[in-house]
């Protein structure tokens, strides 16, 4: 990934979301760009119209913390988006103390580590760890019930945004698959500006953009996402709908793994489905579930 080429990119989409109305400015006239001209955002910025285009061009490689903030309060980034403009000013470089762990390296294969598969094992809930590219490495029983198209995968095979963009099915066993798509996209571009230097999910990142005309197009936004709470629902091809609370819970250590639950919504429906799911998690006689049609 050209981390220059990414920073420019990024400063682009947000300056065409920012009107010059809402920026205290004159508006009239025709505008051949959609937001802020550079001049606009340069002169709000208190930075040259010169300095500024280098940086959108990725000609100017080592902005001040003081000219990141201003162009950040100007293009009125939140807590995540500041954050991933400073990464992107500042890619990772071997030998960094000042960035995130890059992991177990760009090309090693990855597992959850043995507690925490015994851990899972003793979570009632639908339970999984994930690497920060969103392979999947474990699934607690009752969660391979749930997520009957990976179930049979083996660890970090089975890829839940490959999944979401790439499989048929993925539309119909996510009921808000739209905003899931839009979430998924913005998890994996700030996982890329953490960690710039891994070859895996730039492989992975060029993979979903060339088949999937839909991620293309989101990921031409630039918008970045971190979510750790908040309900998903599934059309599970059994028991039908499920919605779930869930929280992600990074873990710590170099393997950029997280652990992800799922809680049913109380005094709904799926508490009793769960119920009959976590019934056949331990009963090796129930039949595989049939496979939901495509959308």
């Amino acid at each position: 990934m050209d981390d220059h080429h990414d920073f420019g990119d990024f400063l682009q989409a947000r300056r065409a979301l920012i009107t010059p109305q809402s920026a205290g400015l004159p508006g009239g006239g025709r505008r051949r760009v959609p937001g802020l001209r550079r001049e606009e955002l340069a002169q709000l910025a208190g930075i040259s119209v010169e300095y500024y285009q280098r940086l959108e061009q990725g000609r100017a490689k080592h902005p001040s913390d003081e000219v990141l903030d201003a162009l950040a309060e100007v293009l009125r980034l939140d807590r995540v988006e500041r954050e991933h403009l400073h990464l992107l000013a500042r890619p990772a470089r071997p030998g960094r103390k000042d960035r995130p762990a890059g992991g177990p390296g760009p090309d090693r294969a990855v597992a959850a580590r043995p507690e925490l598969v015994r851990l899972l094992e003793h979570v009632r809930v639908p339970a999984m760890v994930l690497s920060d590219r969103l392979d999947v490495l474990a699934l607690n029983p009752v969660a391979k019930r749930l997520f009957v198209h990976g179930a049979s995968a083996a660890p970090g095979t089975w890829n839940l945004a490959v999944f979401l963009f790439l499989a048929p099915e993925a539309r119909e066993f996510y009921v808000e698959w739209d905003r899931l798509a839009a979430d998924t996209v913005g998890q994996l571009r700030a996982t890329a500006g953490r960690h710039p230097e891994d070859r895996q999910l730039a492989r992975l990142i060029d993979r979903l953009r060339a088949e999937s005309d839909t991620f293309h197009r989101l990921w031409s936004r630039a918008d970045v996402e971190v979510r750790t709470h908040g309900t998903k629902s599934f059309r599970h091809p059994a028991v039908g709908t499920l919605t779930f609370t869930y929280e992600t819970l990074d873990l710590s250590g170099p393997e950029r793994q997280r652990l992800v639950t799922l809680t049913p919504v109380p005094n709904d429906p799926t508490e009793a489905a769960l119920h009959l799911l976590t019934t056949w998690a331990t009963d090796s006689t129930v039949p595989p579930a049939r496979q939901p049609q495509d959308a």
